[in-house]
């Protein structure tokens, strides 16, 4: 495996910028808790992300992993704040 390309760094950090977005509003929800100490290892991964092998394979599981878990907390994110999380997305 390679070097990650400019691409796909722009696109894995995209997604994980996108969660760590969300750290304020899942401190209001009780899922929220145990979600937020796997913040820190994100912060971490995203200060290392220059020095990560990725192929386009990796990448696309990272987006996708990245899609359903906002599409898991859609739900729980709209219970605190109707309206404004019924299209979360990644940017």
């Amino acid at each position: 495996m390679r070097k990650a390309s400019s691409s796909h760094l722009a696109r894995i950090s995209n997604c994980l910028q996108t969660i760590l977005e969300l750290e304020p509003e899942l401190e209001k929800i009780e899922l929220g808790k145990s979600l937020l100490e796997e913040f820190t290892v994100l912060k971490d991964f995203l200060q290392k992300i220059d020095t990560v092998a990725l192929n386009e394979d990796d990448v696309e599981r990272v987006e996708t992993a990245t899609s359903n878990f906002l599409e898991e907390l859609r739900g729980p994110l709209a219970q605190i704040r109707p309206g404004r999380f019924g299209s979360l997305r990644l940017q």
